[in-house]
């Protein structure tokens, strides 16, 4: 746990707890927890593109609608009128990076080769497959978690919208070379795995749990600190002590990192609509899941989670249309801007401010993610949002032309002072692949190190150029 024990969580849901205070035999492994959280990080998948500035010979141009019109600092000037203008207010915690380039590796598909290499930096199991596609390597968050995590458990993988549909649903989260994770659809269920299983007990059940352990503890703490000081324990001892102990604080960090009772009758009242294909409870559902995550993240469960929305293309859902109250056609439709799943269906009318309008829920639903870090504040005084990093990314560059190019990546929190803050900043690279260096500067902010002890360098298709993107370290 990288909360403190003397403090009690400020955020949703945490219980107020008293923790022991055990300072003499805390193990040095743990002398962060009185500093703060170790980094993390939490990635937000849109699919389809952004409505970004393009011209293409059938549609004609399209004028800028996502990106600051300014490189450099970032301003309420420069984000108005813009998607990212939503997160305005967090604009001294963001890092907006342009020029992010995957490679156009032969998936058969653009929306499969944005999604699979998304979080992985890898090419296809077999070329060409489309809808039928696998990504041959690990994906970040994956990675995260079996190096970083306690126990090395798994990282969170939580999914809104349809289940199945194009390339399966779930698609983004790799254990290894074509062995996809399974998603937390249900936000309940993915709430009771987050804080132990659907078998835990009570609320009432684990208050009374807890008033005895802090009394056990209490009563026991003056003695297992003069058996401490005991000249004649061997340093064996001295650890066996320090592991006990733990695993006291673990427990009792466990018992208190969920909600309050009424809290979570509200939640599991609010989670059916996880399966919808109607936009508003399909982001819903995504914030639900960002609740889960952040409490996750605050109580030290996981240093990674991810969240993915919509299948494959994001063809099932239909987000609303604000200035008429009415659903769109689904998402897919509208970043074709036909009415169909290829070029051969009707132009829909001012399709591109619709798409527009999509990529302002997405905004919407990411500031959420980074209000909800903002409300706990931590020991070192500083809010979860600094201590690790959120980020917003899409499979594709834009809409219609589906590109490999100029992928949106919006990052906040800086994992400690690791990442540049408060500015837009145009990646190096060119030409070339790029996303896989990207990757790695995420990897290495969250505490991922290579075989040599340095930053993240060999992350993802082993044939691309390697290394970090140093324009996004501070």
């Amino acid at each position: 746990m990288k909360l403190s024990r003397r403090w009690v969580l400020k955020g949703m849901g945490g219980a107020a707890l008293s923790l022991p205070l055990l300072e003499g035999l805390m193990p040095r492994t743990a002398r962060a927890a009185e500093t703060g959280a170790l980094p993390y990080a939490i990635f937000f998948r849109q699919g389809n593109g952004v409505a970004a500035a393009q011209t293409t010979s059938e549609l004609g141009s399209e004028p800028e609608r996502f990106w600051p019109s300014a490189l450099g600092a970032l301003t309420a000037a420069s984000m108005a009128g813009r998607a990212v203008g939503v997160l305005t207010d967090h604009r001294a915690n963001l890092l907006l990076v342009r020029n992010i380039n995957m490679r156009d590796y032969n998936y058969g598909d653009g929306h499969a080769r944005g999604a699979l290499q998304g979080m992985t930096a890898r090419g296809p199991v077999v070329e060409g497959a489309g809808g039928g596609s696998e990504a041959a390597g690990e994906s970040l968050d994956h990675r995260i978690g079996r190096v970083l995590n306690p126990q090395q458990r798994d990282s969170l993988f939580f999914y809104a919208g349809r289940r199945g549909g194009w390339l399966g649903g779930p698609c983004i989260s790799y254990r290894s070379s074509g062995v996809r994770r399974a998603a937390l659809h249900d936000p309940w269920i993915a709430y009771q795995t987050m804080i132990g299983g659907p078998g835990g007990l009570t609320p009432e059940a684990r208050e009374q749990l807890l008033v005895r352990q802090r009394s056990v503890n209490d009563l026991v703490k003056a003695q297992l600190q003069q058996l401490q000081q005991r000249p004649e324990l061997s340093a064996s001892d001295h650890q066996r002590l320090d592991l006990h102990l733990s695993n006291v604080r673990d427990l009792e960090v466990a018992l208190s990192c969920r909600m309050r009772a009424d809290q979570e009758l509200i939640f599991q009242q609010q989670a059916p609509g996880y399966d919808s294909t109607v936009g508003d409870e399909v982001l819903s559902t995504a914030k639900l899941h960002m609740d889960i995550a952040v409490l996750a993240v605050a109580c030290g469960t996981t240093r990674s989670a991810v969240i993915q929305v919509g299948n494959g293309n994001d063809g099932d859902t239909r987000y609303r249309d604000p200035a008429t109250g009415q659903l769109m056609e689904n998402f897919h439709y509208v970043s074709h801007r036909r009415t169909s799943h290829d070029a051969s269906g009707g132009i829909i009318s001012g399709a591109d401010l619709l798409h527009h309008q999509v990529d302002l829920q997405f905004a919407s639903a990411f500031k959420y993610l980074l209000d909800r870090l903002a409300a706990y504040q931590m020991p070192d005084g500083k809010r979860l949002l600094e201590h690790g990093v959120s980020v917003w990314y899409n499979d594709l560059g834009n809409g219609p032309a589906h590109s490999a190019w100029n992928i949106p990546y919006v990052l906040a929190g800086s994992c400690n002072g690791f990442l540049k803050q408060g500015v837009y900043v145009q990646a190096s690279g060119g030409g070339n692949p790029n996303h896989n260096r990207l990757l790695n500067t995420i990897g290495s902010a969250v505490g991922l190190r290579n075989a040599a002890g340095g930053n993240l360098d060999d992350f993802g298709d082993p044939a691309l150029t390697k290394g970090v993107l140093s324009e996004l370290i501070a």
